[in-house]
């Protein structure tokens, strides 16, 4: 795990929520509460901005509001906070998890929030591809990132919060006229935030991904920006594996709550 403080968590979520763009973004007191009908799970998810507080203190509040608005009230809660003693961490944990079961809720996806520097970055070895950085997703970049694999449904979701978000940067490796990996950059609170990476299936194991994350380093350094953040799910062996060579490592986990009734 990865040691971050206090205000950098906060910095975190806001940059995220920004990137994903949801429908509608209210807030009470130590929370975010993006609104959203599409897939995308951050963009339509309650997020504490301090760990250190108690989660589920307004969480009656928190369902009412995504009710009033015709939202399913849906959690997005950290697990082994960042700066907690591990112990203690887990115990919380436990006794969270356990009075949302209680309550009806049920537990999902469990993702890493993963933090590293530019510079690890720009030190990844590459093949010396191209990257393209530009400020609207072209047709190439749109077909690799809503490409083979990805549910139609999720595709369009996501290619709407897109959309919706303002001063991300699309980067892209391009071959005979087509998009064999890209990758979507924010840079914004202090962080350059890593999103949206694919590579073509025939084109893995090449440095392609190495070479985007490199371009979106370039691009935050020129910003002044030091620090790089990225959401990668648990499971998701080969991102992590990608991830560990560019020097970036947990600073929390969290998972998503839905409530069933």
């Amino acid at each position: 795990m990865h040691t971050v403080l206090p205000s950098d968590i906060e910095s975190i979520e806001r940059a995220t929520v920004a990137a994903v763009a949801p429908e509608r973004l209210d807030e009470c007191p130590g929370w975010l509460l993006p609104m959203d009908s599409g897939t995308v799970g951050r963009a339509r998810s309650a997020v504490p901005l301090h760990h250190a507080a108690q989660p589920l203190e307004l969480l009656d509040a928190i369902v009412q509001a995504y009710r009033a608005a015709g939202y399913p009230p849906t959690l997005r809660l950290p697990e082994a906070p960042a700066y907690a003693p591990w112990h203690q961490a887990l115990q919380a944990q436990a006794l969270q998890a356990q009075a949302l079961q209680a309550q009806g809720w049920q537990r999902r996806q469990p993702t890493w929030t993963q933090v590293g520097t530019v510079q690890a970055l720009l030190d990844l070895p590459g093949n010396g591809a191209e990257v393209r950085l530009d400020v609207q997703p072209n047709a190439a970049w749109m077909a690799m990132y809503l490409g083979a694999g990805l549910d139609p449904v999720d595709g369009a979701s996501r290619a709407r919060a897109l959309a919706r978000a303002q001063g991300l940067r699309y980067a892209s490796v391009q071959r005979a006229g087509e998009t064999v990996a890209c990758g979507a950059a924010s840079y914004s609170q202090g962080w350059l935030g890593v999103h949206g990476m694919r590579t073509a299936a025939a084109q893995r194991g090449q440095g392609l991904a190495a070479c985007v994350l490199r371009a979106m380093a370039q691009e935050a350094r020129q910003r002044g920006i030091e620090r790089v953040f990225l959401q990668v799910d648990q499971h998701n062996a080969p991102a992590l594996a990608l991830y560990r060579r560019a020097g970036l490592a947990a600073a929390w986990g969290y998972a998503y709550w839905r409530l069933l009734a």
